[in-house]
């Protein structure tokens, strides 16, 4: 187990070297960026919002009776894990194959391509993780979740962003130039942030693109964070969004491990 886990430490290890030197670059995309959008979103347009469900409007039963304050948070806590992995799952990876060459690097070495997969995918994780506990923190401090077992929502949010990380750096490494990741973001990333149920119940969305966004990975992350940060989860619905966001990590993990020794072994 020693000689499987320690190659891949040393990834990790370099992973954060490097950004121990670049973090001040990331604070405002990783940690201000979605706290504005929760103040935004959440206080500004959640104060029309709220005040239209005390009118007697149908917002309120659309909302199980929460603010919308209360119901954005989870949702965007689930969208930022993914935009987290997303970013770095795509640029990061390619410089590691094609513009630094750190990954051939590595594997001059010892480090296998698979360490450098394990390697990298638990950096990432790492990263998703420290951005969606600071913004759970905010959360709380914004009075939008209340009780310990809302704190669930955060290794939920964590399971999200890897299940978006693994496929994502697979895909990454095939490619030889970033302009593949203008259509990740353009026809995936952004269409999922906006439809999967962060910002409005998808059961306000006609029958087919609601049938659409169930089926989606961020939706039930989305579902699973805000269940369980609302207090509302069941456990057969929970066991279905972990195996559904599981599985999906298990896939894009074996095609990393695919993709990464293509790229590394001549």
């Amino acid at each position: 187990m020693a000689a499987v886990v320690a190659p891949a430490a040393r990834v990790l290890e370099h992973e954060l070297l490097v950004y121990r030197r670049v973090w001040r670059g990331s604070i405002f995309s990783s940690f201000l960026s979605p706290v504005f959008f929760l103040a935004a979103m959440g206080l500004g347009l959640g104060s029309l919002v709220d005040a239209g469900a005390a009118s007697g409007s149908t917002t309120d039963a659309a909302l199980a009776g929460v603010t919308y304050l209360a119901f954005l948070a989870p949702g965007l806590l689930a969208s930022t894990a993914m935009q987290t992995a997303a970013g770095e799952a795509t640029f990061p990876v390619m410089a590691g194959l094609v513009w630094v060459k750190s990954f051939h690097g590595m594997t001059a070495t010892p480090i296998q391509p698979a360490d450098v997969v394990v390697g990298k995918l638990s950096y990432i994780g790492l990263r998703i993780l420290l951005v969606v506990t600071v913004f759970f923190a905010v959360t709380v401090l914004f009075g939008a979740v209340s009780g310990p077992a809302a704190i669930l929502a955060v290794p939920a949010a964590l399971l999200t962003g890897i299940a978006f990380a693994a496929p994502i750096a697979a895909y990454a490494a095939t490619q030889r130039d970033p302009s593949g990741f203008n259509a990740l973001f353009r026809f995936g990333v952004i269409p999922l942030f906006l439809f999967s149920g962060t910002f409005f119940p998808i059961e306000q969305l006609p029958d087919l693109l609601e049938f659409v966004a169930r089926l989606t990975p961020l939706w039930h992350g989305v579902d699973l964070c805000r269940s369980l940060a609302l207090g509302t989860a069941e456990p057969l619905q929970t066991l279905i969004h972990v195996a559904y966001l599981g599985t999906m990590t298990a896939v894009g993990v074996a095609a990393a491990l695919v993709t990464f020794r293509r790229r590394l072994v001549k």
